[in-house]
């Protein structure tokens, strides 16, 4: 028969070991890396874009843009796609005026945006414009009254 010894009890007077050293190799470190400029999502950075682009804009619009909801979208939804149809083309935004309750709206499309250029400093420019002309058509004005640094897509 063998013969079994206890345990000895957890002495709670000696600090516990976090981490195990398994195979000799040292304290383990931290599981994720620390966030780097460079390891953000193209999503993120096209989010950025927009938030700049607004940025830019509210005080040359004088407070015409207050309560003005800006939202990034994937893709157009349907109905935005069946009146892109009938102008023959796929549309980079959207602008929505406010009803009731609801807050006039301002929506760019990532992809679409995205096809279209072939660098960042493109897509800065892109998205600055589209975000100028949305802005422009919600406030029924022309874009370069506006913007006047406003010079149509790159």
């Amino acid at each position: 028969m063998g013969v079994s010894i206890p345990a000895p009890a957890p002495d709670d007077s000696s600090p516990r070991r976090l981490a195990r050293d398994r195979r000799g190799r040292g304290r383990r470190g931290p599981l994720a890396w620390p966030p780097v400029p460079e390891m953000t999502s193209r999503e993120d950075r096209f989010d950025q874009l927009v938030l700049d682009a607004v940025e830019r804009l509210v005080p040359r619009a004088g407070g015409r843009l207050d309560g003005v909801e800006v939202a990034v979208e994937l893709v157009p939804g349907g109905d935005v796609l069946v009146a892109a149809e009938q102008e023959g083309s796929i549309p980079l935004g959207h602008a929505r005026p406010g009803h009731g309750r609801s807050d006039a709206r301002i929506v760019v499309y990532r992809r679409p945006v995205e096809s279209r250029v072939r660098d960042r400093t493109e897509l800065a420019e892109l998205v600055d414009a589209v975000v100028v002309e949305q802005a422009a058509a919600l406030l029924m004005v022309a874009p370069e009254d506006l913007d006047p640094d406003y010079d149509g897509h790159p």
